[in-house]
């Protein structure tokens, strides 16, 4: 088959991308796929053995199979809990958009899957020149929307969806995810989301304090695998 290669965007930071990128990187393991997961711009590192370290990359690094060399899962590791914009800023570096395409060519020469998480939302600058969408329609890959859900789900996924579109990406799919446990009319929202975005919903990850990647999986539905 073809590679399967997808990139993972969001309604907004905090609303469980790497969580959906994790369990998805399970569910095409699952299908016997190798499959690896990027984080190519990551803000928010600690110092791990002399080398800054992102959590959600290593959630993702820990999510693949095989395990590919953290420099090319996360080839921007900036310090600071900020914007990439800033944080990179801050750090004396220059977010470069060959730098991560090169990456991606030395993960997917290792894989059947690639999942690659974004930063925050859609929006989200890479730099002051680069924007994620630059990124995806150099790649040519899909996008998958993650919605966050809790009030003001509908504007936000629907805005980034058009968003999206708008940048000439694909949008393949999205994944709801449940931010507040104490949403009300949760099915009621997701039955408008599954009626007005225009791509098939590939699964609802329940609301968890400490969820297993692996568990969620077992949630998702991705429609190029499951015939």
């Amino acid at each position: 088959m073809q590679m399967f290669s997808v990139y993972v965007s969001g309604t907004d930071t905090g609303i469980g991308k790497t969580l959906a990128s994790s369990a998805l990187l399970h569910a095409l393991r699952g299908h016997g796929l190798r499959a690896i997961g990027m984080k190519p711009v990551a803000s928010g590192c600690e110092q791990v053995g002399g080398q800054w370290r992102n959590a959600d990359a290593l959630a993702l690094l820990a999510a693949s199979d095989p395990k590919p060399a953290y420099a090319d899962m996360n080839p921007y590791a900036l310090p600071l809990p900020l914007a990439p914009e800033l944080a990179a800023g801050d750090a004396g570096v220059e977010v470069s958009l060959p730098a991560m395409l090169a990456a991606h060519a030395r993960l997917a020469a290792q894989a059947d899957a690639l999942v690659v998480e974004g930063v925050g939302g859609w929006a989200a600058p890479l730099s002051a020149t680069l924007m994620q969408a630059d990124f995806v329609q150099a790649l040519r890959i899909p996008v998958l929307l993650v919605v966050g859900m809790r009030l003001g789900c509908l504007n936000h996924a629907l805005l980034s969806a058009r968003a999206i579109t708008h940048d000439g990406a694909h949008l393949a799919g999205w994944i709801a995810s449940h931010v507040d446990p104490g949403m009300e009319r949760v099915e009621d929202n997701l039955r408008m989301l599954r009626e007005r975005l225009p791509a098939p919903c590939w699964g609802v990850l329940p609301h968890g304090t400490d969820p297993d990647p692996a568990l969620m999986a077992t949630y998702l539905r991705i429609p190029m695998l499951a015939e």
